[in-house]
């Protein structure tokens, strides 16, 4: 009996179990399906007009912005909320090479290199495009809006440096040098510049960046006896580099050549001047003291001295003719002169001498004035002034062999002036002037 309840028992709570879990089951599936149905039913029963008058007239994908590289093709088309085939594209103040399809707004464009090398196109610029879109039977249906487009340049440009002057330069000692160190900037710009010469350039400007200037001025000693053909080479090296240090090398050739060292050999033929004109004044008064002791002899009485006269016996030869048989005889007649000195050759002789190394002091005076006038400079830098120089200089040791039996007097009685004015008297002039 009591299994028998308990076999009642497991089948009615299977049963009571079972009716439960259909009831379960039924609920779930029931309330979820009829919300998503009624819901998607909704949505699909509302319709969306896509052409119509009220619906304004709009470019859906517009760009704002195309960026091409060079050698690249753009192919974008352009899409409105209509039907496209009742509208009509067009472009305003479009860059060469870009074209739209009239018919379904195509954008088209191959970028080709030669656009930029004529100088149609630039690079790195914003050209602004205006592009429209209108309907063919409503006038008023039409959409005017803009776009922009830049190109760029996929080659790398290297960064150069660049000298304001030629690969070679020749200059002589003491001239300057000066030019500007320019860049020519890439796809980088060059921060900085190093500078390397191949021999010492003493007093030179350094360069360290972009548009510094280089100035240098060779010493006249620079180039020096032992180099072949009077003159030297500095090879100076301009190197940029970016900031990836990315390096250029500009290189400039300067031949010095051996020259005058003008200020110097001014103050040589100067100095030679001066010492030809102190030797000139001294020859002056020694001239002076010369003339002066001629004077004194022409002063002197003039008189006769029977004392230091001669006697000479001459004959006279007397021709006589006689008859024809008798001979030709003739006959000497005897006779007496005397010749007599002058006084002044007796007792102060003519000084000979003297008066030779007077005129021979003149002479010596006349040249060398002369001289300096001849070899005068001409300009404020005569080409000539080394050889004029020389000149003056082997005049004057000439003159001085020349004279150098000759005592020269050193005065300090006289000024320059009165020198001159007793050299360039009338009475000199006239008392040693040629005499044909």
């Amino acid at each position: 009996m009591r299994e028998l309840t308990s076999c009642i028992r497991k089948t009615l709570g299977l049963i009571v179990l079972c009716i439960f879990s259909g009831l379960w089951s039924f609920a779930q599936d029931r309330q979820p399906g009829d919300t998503a149905f009624q819901g998607h039913k909704h949505i699909d029963t509302i319709p969306f007009i896509v052409d119509s008058a009220e619906v304004a007239l709009r470019i859906k994908n517009l760009n704002p912005y195309f960026t091409l590289h060079v050698d690249s093709t753009l192919a974008y088309k352009l899409e409105i909320n209509k039907d496209q085939s009742k509208y009509y594209w067009f472009l305003r103040n479009p860059p060469v090479g870009l074209r739209i399809n009239k018919d379904n707004g195509l954008l088209s464009f191959k970028v080709e290199k030669s656009f930029f090398l004529s100088g149609k196109l630039k690079y790195d610029y914003q050209y602004k495009v205006n592009v429209g879109v209108q309907n063919l039977e409503v006038p008023n249906d039409h959409v005017d809006t803009s776009f922009y487009i830049t190109f760029y340049n996929t080659d790398i440009i290297q960064s150069r440096v660049k000298p304001t002057i030629g690969s070679t330069v020749v200059i002589d000692e003491g001239d300057t040098v000066a030019f500007k160190i320019l860049c020519e900037n890439g796809n980088f710009p060059i921060e900085n510049i190093t500078f390397f010469s191949n021999l010492p350039v003493k007093g030179a400007t350094l360069v360290k960046k972009c548009d510094d200037d280089f100035i240098w001025s060779p010493s006249f000693d620079f180039v020096k006896e032992s180099d072949p053909g009077k003159e030297r080479t500095v090879v100076l090296s301009f190197v940029g580099a970016n900031k990836f240090m990315v390096r250029d090398t500009a290189q400039v050739k300067i031949v010095v050549k051996d020259a005058l060292n003008y200020p110097l050999t001014l103050e040589d033929y100067k100095l030679t001047v001066n010492v030809i004109n102190s030797y000139v004044l001294r020859l002056k008064y020694t001239f002076l003291m010369l003339d002066k002791g001629v004077k004194n002899t022409k002063s002197t009485r003039t008189t006769f001295d029977i004392t230091g006269s001669t006697t000479a016996l001459t004959g006279s030869i007397l021709s006589s003719s006689k008859g024809a048989n008798e001979q030709s005889i003739g006959k000497v007649l005897p006779s007496v002169g005397v010749s007599l000195v002058p006084v002044k050759e007796a007792v102060a002789p003519q000084k000979v001498t003297e008066m030779n190394q007077a005129s021979q002091v003149r002479t010596a005076i006349k040249r060398l004035e002369y001289m300096v006038s001849d070899n005068a400079l001409v300009g404020e830098r005569d080409p000539d002034i080394a050889r004029k120089t020389a000149k003056l200089k082997e005049e004057l040791k000439q003159m001085q062999v020349q004279l150098v039996d000759i005592p020269i007097e050193i005065t300090s009685e006289m000024s320059e002036k009165e020198l001159n004015q007793y050299f360039n008297s009338p009475k000199v002039l006239k008392k040693y002037r040629v005499k044909r």
